[in-house]
């Protein structure tokens, strides 16, 4: 559903970052594109854009990973972080005013769980303290799911629905105690380590201390994470938590869903090798944020082909007045973000210049301030 998106002078967003244990795939790189377009369009209508990105290098994902490869898991987290850096700025991206780390934020992750223990929302069992969704009415008002699809989720997503200790099989764990080879930290529950979701609860609150104007994430996120984040949040600290919910789609690979497990992820890291990494920007964009897309290999091709044609047209300068192909770009990226009709408009000017049409000498100039609104940089 579209809604108005009316923010102040100031706008906070929380981006779901990545848990480190793998490369910048495309999945990853459409997410962030796709709020790193949003962040430039904001900032060009005179917004200040405080955008916080989280870490979780502590969850059941990283910790049997590093365990596999048989090193510590903040090691595994920092190789990552590197690489993950590294992506994010081939691709231009903003980066964020905070980057907090799950392993640096326990304190508060502490003090959220004691304050839904002191409401009456926690149960402790064999020194797992879970949510007990059975005092939150409104649990599944964010996803709008069916019990069926929220259990289906549950289980494939990092719940535990089958444990016949929950009292619900939709309850979540907040805290948990840890592996013999796990990270460990005392606690009032026990000594262990946060479930997953009470993560970006408390980084985010600890980082703005009021509501969110904006949470975004993949789809992939809308059950159960931003699901259990919302509701643990605004019943512990008994506010709003974020007033607009945002969530980019999935990206396959040729036919097949894109995963870890099926060895046909498309690294970042190796398109820029071969590419430019404004080729991987302009491919990308030529999606919807919200649609579920397919990636071929031909498609890096095509942005570069893109881009060599903007960087020709620059370099020739006269054309046809540049001035409506910037008014389309901000009026496409105002339509909820519409990225593909804006890509669309900067390739009809860059096709018009080099076709010779029209003797307007800041055409190449007006190209690139455009070229530049949506990310894309050049050398000179």
């Amino acid at each position: 559903m579209v809604v108005p998106f009316e923010p102040g002078p100031v706008v906070r967003m929380y981006v779901c970052g990545i848990t480190p244990y793998d490369s910048t795939h495309l999945g990853h790189a459409n997410t962030y594109l796709t709020y790193d377009l949003l962040i430039r369009r904001l900032e060009d209508l005179g917004h200040e854009v405080q955008m916080v990105r989280n870490v979780t290098d502590v969850d059941d994902s990283i910790l049997p990973k590093a365990r596999e490869l048989g090193i510590d898991f903040l090691e595994l987290a920092a190789r990552e972080m590197e690489r993950f850096h590294g992506d994010m700025t081939a691709l231009n991206t903003r980066p964020p005013i905070a980057e907090p780390r799950a392993t640096e934020s326990i304190e508060p992750i502490i003090e959220l769980v004691q304050h839904l223990a002191d409401k009456g929302h926690t149960y402790t069992k064999d020194g797992i303290t879970w949510f007990d969704v059975a005092t939150a009415p409104e649990f599944g008002r964010l996803s709008g799911y069916a019990e069926d699809t929220m259990l289906a989720l549950a289980a494939e997503r990092g719940g535990t629905p089958t444990d016949l200790r929950q009292r619900n099989p939709l309850d979540f764990i907040l805290w948990q105690p840890s592996a013999d080879d796990e990270p460990t930290w005392d606690s009032p529950f026990g000594p262990g380590r946060p479930g997953w979701h009470i993560e970006c609860s408390a980084m985010s609150w600890a980082e703005f201390g009021e509501p969110l104007d904006l949470h975004g994430g993949g789809t992939d996120l809308i059950f159960p994470h931003h699901e259990c984040e919302r509701v643990q949040s605004e019943l512990g600290y008994g506010q709003t938590f974020a007033r607009h919910w945002m969530h980019c789609g999935m990206v396959a690979y040729q036919g097949t869903k894109m995963s870890k497990s099926l060895g046909n992820l498309v690294f970042v890291s190796e398109l820029v090798k071969t590419h430019a990494p404004q080729a991987v920007r302009l491919a990308l964009m030529g999606h919807h944020y919200r649609d579920d897309w397919e990636w071929f290999d031909g498609d890096i091709d095509d942005g570069q082909e893109r881009y060599n044609r903007i960087v020709a047209a620059i370099e020739m300068g006269t054309g046809p007045d540049p001035a409506p192909t910037l008014n389309a770009i901000r009026a496409a990226l105002d339509d909820d973000l519409d990225a593909p009709t804006a890509r669309q408009a900067l390739d009809d000017l860059a096709r018009a210049i080099a076709d010779g049409n029209g003797d307007h000498p800041d055409s190449g100039a007006g190209l690139r301030e455009a070229a530049e609104l949506v990310g894309l940089t050049f050398d000179s």
